[in-house]
């Protein structure tokens, strides 16, 4: 396993080459506007990951896939020649779905507005299904209730506990 550090270095040295060579141009009518966003090279740097862009329509795209995979040899050559390792990795490009997500997100953002502008509308006309305050107040007596209460008949007293409990009797001896 290689430090970790010097793999990053690598796909970013990667990136780079294959970058200007994209700049420089390939001969392939196919190849559209591409971007090179990321590259990962695996921890033995045997093998590496570019991912890539295209500006443009779906075709574009098919087209600009097929045109790097024409010359996936040729980037290797590039990319062999302009670093410092013993073995060259191999090359895959792989199309970055950044574009298709951010439009996803974009959508979903859009939609949420929308439903939250509609539970706004909502709520102002909203009525309340019963009273407006729900929660039970405390009870008011009247002056004659207060009188009432005064009647309650002295003669019924409660038992005084006798201090003894069921669990302190004790058994039946056999």
């Amino acid at each position: 396993m290689v430090d970790p550090a010097r793999a990053m270095k690598m796909a970013d040295r990667i990136k780079v080459i294959v970058a200007k060579r994209l700049e420089r141009g390939i001969r392939d009518p196919r190849l559209g506007f591409v971007t090179i966003t990321d590259v990962k090279v695996t921890g033995d740097l045997q093998h590496a990951s570019v991912f890539y862009t295209v500006y443009g329509s779906e075709e574009e795209r098919k087209d600009s896939a097929a045109a790097l995979k024409a010359a996936t040899g040729m980037f290797r050559s590039e990319v062999g020649k302009n670093i410092t390792a013993r073995l060259t990795p191999s090359i895959e490009f792989i199309a970055d779905a950044i574009p298709e997500n951010a439009a996803l997100i974009d959508d979903l953002l859009r939609e949420a507005r929308e439903r939250d502008t509609q539970v706004g509308e909502m709520a102002r006309t909203a009525v309340y299904a019963g009273d407006e305050d729900p929660y039970v107040k405390p009870r008011e007596y009247a002056a004659d209730d207060d009188e009432d209460d005064d009647d309650t008949d002295e003669d019924e007293v409660a038992p005084a506990p006798t201090g003894r409990h069921v669990a302190d009797t004790e058994p039946d001896a056999l």
